[in-house]
């Protein structure tokens, strides 16, 4: 098995185990480039959070090894949602990792000192590993993430390294859906549908036009369903 497969694998047993979460959700991806499935798009309920959903594609004649993860916590809960994708891309690994806020961090300064904060010497310890470098992502896409992203390429002993980092950003999350965070005012389902629709944009993202590319419009439009809705 990959790094980055392992490495989500863990990842979301530890979800699994976390909320005794059930499979709802199970396709394959196809593509026209190979005659076995290309992907896997899984969506998995339990607990107290409202859905993950797990994209896996592989494709080693292009150099694709890539697994997200997205855990999302119910639409009126101001817990943030968890993302991580794991990638090989030939001669690089890829990591993004982070807590996607649900309201606006610059007005609502309790809930950054509690919610995020805590995650600062966690990120400084990850910049500090040998062999990571910023991946290049544009200010568009980082405005609707959080600042205490971690999104890199890595050499393989740096991603390695990165482990710790991923579990510890795991269990500060899922200490949060247990918790609970500061209440805010705010429209919470309606933030959160306008955040998800720009952040899974293919005129923000790039990715899209990639994905549509390997698995087809109507295939990219299911996926990419799943993390809107």
């Amino acid at each position: 098995m990959s790094l980055p497969a392992a490495l989500s694998e863990r990842t979301l047993d530890t979800l699994i185990s976390s909320f005794e979460l059930r499979e709802s959700e199970d396709l394959a991806l196809t593509s026209p480039i190979s005659p076995e499935p290309v992907g896997r798009l899984r969506v998995l309920r339990g607990g107290p959070i409202d859905k993950v959903v797990t994209v896996d594609l592989v494709v080693p004649q292009l150099g694709l090894d890539s697994h997200m993860i997205f855990a999302f916590t119910q639409s009126d809960s101001a817990v943030p949602h968890f993302t991580l994708d794991s990638v090989h891309g030939g001669e690089y690994f890829a990591m993004h990792l982070d807590l996607i806020p649900r309201v606006d961090l610059a007005v609502n300064l309790e809930y950054l000192d509690e919610v995020f904060a805590p995650l600062s010497p966690l990120l400084d310890q990850a910049w500090d590993i040998d062999g990571m470098s910023q991946a290049a992502i544009g200010p568009r896409q980082r405005a609707m993430m959080s600042p205490w992203m971690v999104v890199c390429r890595a050499s393989e002993d740096a991603f390695r390294a990165l482990d710790g980092t991923v579990e510890r950003y795991l269990d500060h999350w899922l200490s949060l859906v247990h918790k609970g965070v500061p209440e805010v005012d705010a429209d919470l389902a309606a933030r959160d549908l306008a955040n998800r629709a720009n952040l899974f944009s293919p005129e923000v993202d790039p990715v899209w036009a990639r994905v549509s590319a390997l698995l087809g419009e109507e295939q990219a439009e299911r996926v990419r369903g799943e993390l809107v809705s």
